[in-house]
């Protein structure tokens, strides 16, 4: 663990804690801001939240964990790597892979085959989740950010927060949708009576959702979605709440919904952002699963 002291001057005063450390620490805001939230900054000894404003005088420490060693199961599965260079991977997850280990998930997941196929991987996220900058669910295929090392982890990390990371789904729902595009700008925040269900509630953190239709069956409607924000499962709960829920999904369908080993029908189709270091723009694509294809076909 390295600590750091800083001791705040009048000319910080009016700063933002999670700003100031950024400046202080040569972090990326997003660490700090993690850092925060883990209890690993004081001011004058005590926990602040990250909008805290010091004053001057105030003493900042700053506790920054060693990296993890990491323990992992290392699996080759034959994971499909779209994308790699020495910063930078993009990986096509398939449906019903689960992203980290977690409690019942020890292998099999995402992470133990990256281990096997990868080496490098950034430790930002502790020792379940190296080069993991951002999840899609269990039941949902498609494309992931995979970073090499921290620098790269923080530099994707704050496309994402600065909403210029693109991201395009394509998600088959209950029901007819009359018109062509949509936007839904609903706050998403865990369910106040089933705490594994999220929901459109007062309170909840901003979430947009774009759409458009693609294709219109019987009692089906193909769509794209374009993710602003990164909610989990935002589009299965914003596509439940404006009533047309998502094919297949077990949580938020309705009882009276497709089953498939498959799950929801639910693919993340591209993903673009510039490049860690030279900044360039990339962008990839991949193809809809053949079970996803099939389903399709037989509508």
């Amino acid at each position: 663990m390295m600590t750091q002291k800083f001791i705040i001057t009048k000319e910080q005063v009016g700063a933002r804690l999670d700003v100031l450390v950024s400046e202080m620490s040569k972090i990326s805001r997003t660490r700090a801001t993690e850092l925060i939230r883990d209890g690993l900054i004081l001011v004058n000894g005590e926990t602040k939240r990250a909008k805290y404003k010091p004053q001057d005088g105030d003493e900042i420490e700053v506790s920054i964990p060693d990296a993890e060693t990491l323990e992992i199961i290392v699996e080759d599965l034959n994971l499909e790597i779209v994308y790699e260079d020495a910063d930078v991977a993009v990986v096509n997850k398939p449906s019903g892979m689960v992203v980290h280990p977690a409690p019942g998930h020890g292998r099999g997941t995402l992470v133990n085959g990256l281990m096997y196929a990868i080496k490098d991987l950034s430790g930002i996220k502790g020792t379940i989740r190296p080069g993991i900058v951002h999840r899609i669910d269990k039941d949902t295929s498609g494309l992931l950010m995979v970073a090499k090392h921290d620098d790269a982890h923080e530099a994707l990390s704050e496309q994402l927060k600065a909403k210029t990371v693109k991201r395009e789904y394509v998600a088959l729902v209950h029901g007819v949708i009359d018109h062509d595009l949509g936007k839904i700008d609903a706050p998403i925040g865990r369910g106040p009576k089933d705490r594994i269900r999220y929901e459109v509630i007062e309170g909840g953190k901003e979430s947009v959702t774009h759409f458009e239709v693609l294709q219109r069956f019987l009692d089906y409607t193909l769509i794209k979605c374009r993710l602003e924000t990164g909610r989990t499962h935002q589009i299965r709960v914003h596509m439940r709440y404006i009533g047309y829920p998502l094919v297949g999904d077990p949580l938020y369908g309705p009882k009276k919904t497709e089953k498939s080993e498959f799950g929801q029908y639910l693919h993340a189709l591209s993903i673009g952002f510039n490049h860690p270091k030279t900044t360039e723009y990339l962008e990839f694509e991949a193809p809809l699963p053949e079970e996803f294809t099939a389903f399709l076909n037989d509508l």
